[in-house]
């Protein structure tokens, strides 16, 4: 099966999964109701559990790959493929019963470690990573070390999408430019991965095909599993596709700056770091007076430019586009600042 009908058979499945598993979640009672806090921008009660969609999509189609012979994983084992698997179920479980409950955040916190720990355990990723300083770093000898990166990368990619998820159709979209740009770059010589570029595309198709549903105005949200799931799934690929990581922190640049600023800004005023507000950057692009379509295409629009520099640039200049993109954060926030001020005034 040719690449571009990967990604279509994917967004066609992902595209009617979606609305049989808005369905069960109402049936479940499983809504995002917006008088449950202040912060809502939505008018009425919504299913959550999204997420539940992209899982089946995703690791439903790339069972039926191996088993109809469409892809064959060799360099990806079983181990690491079941590992994924697994702890994707243990997010989706814990983000399904916060949906339901409303845990809360010490409670919430261990499905996440949980999940990140057990595709540890199952020997996801490299022993040699790219220096980005030029040639590679071994690891063979100090698994340990890596293993402790690797746990901290998956967290903070799953935080980065969490809290991320503030406005319609955000995460999917930049979640799905995230994979379409991994998939591009196993099609280079130097990083060929057929494997890899295959379980990138369903996953962009995945999250493009529940994106029908989810962009403005959304019909279903992701809610905390597809919120951390799609930050999971995307940093694994990151991992797995050779420690692409300066690659898709360039895609994921803003919000990741975003939620450092975020938590420094609620540990200095001594708030709870995991409680919402309205800090992100989204919010803020809302608040300045955009609409919503308008604050997620701008997101959009940046991934997609850092993303697909990456695809030309050596790992000298990704750096230096990792400062740039630092500015950028900089130069928007400070710029936002004043619009919403006018705005508020002129209110």
């Amino acid at each position: 099966m040719g690449e571009i009908a990967v990604l279509i058979v994917a967004i066609v499945v992902g595209s009617l999964v979606t609305p049989f598993v808005a369905w069960f979640m109402r049936r479940c009672r499983i809504l995002d109701r917006p008088e449950s806090e202040d912060r809502k921008i939505h008018q009425k009660p919504l299913p959550l559990g999204g997420g539940l969609a992209i899982y089946i999509t995703f690791f439903g189609l790339i069972v039926l790959g191996q088993v109809s012979g469409i892809i064959f994983f060799h360099t990806i084992t079983f181990g690491s493929l079941f590992g994924m698997f697994a702890s994707a179920t243990i997010i989706m479980i814990g983000g399904l019963l916060d949906d339901r409950y409303n845990l809360k955040p010490r409670q919430q916190i261990w499905f996440p470690v949980l999940a990140s720990l057990t595709i540890l355990a199952f020997g996801i990723g490299p022993t040699i990573i790219t220096n980005p300083f030029g040639g590679v770093l071994d690891f063979s000898h100090f698994f340990w070390l890596l293993d402790i990166m690797l746990f901290f990368w998956l967290m903070g990619m799953m935080f980065t999408t969490k809290f991320l998820d503030g406005l319609d159709g955000l995460v999917a979209g930049v979640v799905a430019i995230g994979a379409l740009v991994i998939f591009f770059l196993t099609k280079q010589p130097a990083w060929y991965q057929p494997e890899v570029g295959f379980m990138a595309l369903v996953l962009a198709g995945s999250c493009l095909g529940f994106l029908i549903w989810n962009f403005y105005p959304a019909k279903i949200f992701l809610g905390e599993g597809g919120s951390l799931l799609t930050g999971f799934l995307l940093g694994v690929l990151a991992i797995i596709s050779g420690s692409k990581i300066i690659t898709t922190l360039l895609v994921m640049g803003i919000p990741a700056l975003d939620v450092a600023r975020v938590i420094y800004h609620r540990f200095k005023n001594k708030r709870p770091i995991f409680v919402g507000d309205n800090e992100h950057l989204h919010f803020k692009l809302v608040n300045a007076g955009l609409t919503q379509p308008q604050a997620v295409l701008l997101f959009y629009g940046i991934s997609l430019v850092f993303g697909l520099s990456a695809l030309t640039l050596s790992n000298h200049y990704k750096l230096l586009a990792l400062v740039v993109l630092a500015g950028v954060m900089a130069g928007l926030g400070t710029y936002l600042s004043y619009r919403q001020r006018r705005h508020l005034w002129k209110k």
